[in-house]
């Protein structure tokens, strides 16, 4: 099972499903969504606006890999449950963030080796592969990555 979070934010974020249902990978694959406010008609996910953190916490833990908005709380989700995290960031051009601080936060933290990012050029079902191939860098809470995030947002 895949699970996909959107986290809260009240933007659209069709774009990222329109993506995410090119895949070829995700095709044959259970694929757990939570959409937030995207109202957005895929058949072959299970969709849901909003899950209970319990619910969350359970999809997160018994996936294979996360897919999130580049919301920190959704990434940080999916690094400390130790899965790998490919994160596509709302970008403040089609509208979906006032800003591109999610964009910012998704560099930084592939930069670092927590997670892998989906850029624009990106394939999505080569990221999926190279997600899946990567050697992953496990999480623990250090002040220097807190100090780094401040300094980001």
């Amino acid at each position: 099972m895949i699970f996909v979070t959107f986290g809260t934010q009240k933007q659209d974020f069709s774009r990222a499903l329109n993506i995410l249902e090119k895949s070829k990978y995700l095709k044959d694959k259970e694929v757990i969504v939570q959409s937030g406010y995207t109202k957005y008609d895929v058949k072959k996910f299970k969709m849901f606006d909003f899950i209970p953190q319990e619910k969350m916490n359970e999809y997160v833990t018994n996936c294979e890999f996360v897919i999130t908005h580049g919301g920190v709380g959704s990434i940080f989700a999916g690094l400390k449950a130790k899965k790998k995290v490919l994160a596509i960031p709302r970008l403040a051009k089609y509208s979906e963030h006032k800003d591109d601080h999610q964009l910012e936060i998704c560099e930084e933290l592939e930069n670092l080796g927590y997670i892998l990012f989906f850029k624009e050029q990106d394939d999505i079902d080569k990221k999926i592969e190279e997600l899946l191939n990567m050697k992953q860098k496990i999480y623990e809470n250090d002040n220097k990555y807190i100090e780094i995030l401040k300094k980001e947002i």
